[in-house]
């Protein structure tokens, strides 16, 4: 099974071809895509199906799409109770420049100065969206619980990662391998390996 990944996030396309171990997964730079897709939606699942879908038709119009069994993305987001829910589908951006880690994180820190241990509660959420050649698609989420550090801590893993704790470690703070066993991203992809048989009639 041959499925185009819409990311040319370089951590993430590794995280998704440790757990889709069995499923060859092809980046955007390996297809020749370079250019930003536009996440405009108002969900995490609608910004999963968006770039899909754009993808998808993009193979079509380049008449790659006979090489690929579908086109799988993900869009994550990070939820704070404290913050209502914040940053949600505007994770990436939240610091004021797309991607920028240590922006997001420090403006996530500050907004949370004054706010008490037992109030800094949060979840990862992430879903991923596959579309098929004859135009079906679904979507899995999966989600992962935790709480808002006072500080950065750790090294590993990449935008919130470190100041998000699961117990008494952030994901900063784990080995890939312990953090795919519980993160959002790994919960979702199990899903979509369970979901994925009744589209490919395997």
């Amino acid at each position: 099974m041959k499925l185009v990944f819409a990311s040319n996030n370089a951590h993430k396309l590794e995280e998704v071809r440790k757990i889709l171990s069995n499923i060859e997964v092809v980046a955007l730079r390996e297809i020749g895509f370079f250019e930003e897709i536009d996440e405009t939606g108002n969900t995490l699942e609608q910004n999963s199906h968006l770039k899909a879908q754009t993808i998808w038709d993009w193979l079509v119009s380049k008449q790659l799409d006979t090489q690929y069994d579908g086109v799988f993305a993900d869009d994550t987001g990070l939820e704070i109770d404290a913050l209502g829910g914040a940053p949600g589908v505007y994770s990436a951006r939240f610091g004021g420049e797309h991607g920028n880690d240590a922006k997001n994180n420090e403006k996530l820190l500050g907004l949370l100065k004054d706010v008490a241990d037992e109030e800094r509660t949060a979840r990862f959420v992430s879903c991923v969206c596959c579309c098929f050649p004859d135009g079906r698609s679904f979507t899995v989420r999966g989600t992962c619980e935790g709480v808002i550090a006072h500080e950065v801590q750790g090294n590993g893993g990449f935008g919130y990662d470190p100041v998000f704790l699961v117990g008494d470690k952030t994901f900063g703070e784990l080995s890939a391998e312990e953090k795919d066993k519980v993160s959002h991203r790994g919960n979702a992809l199990r899903k979509f390996v369970e979901e994925l048989p009744k589209y490919l009639g395997e």
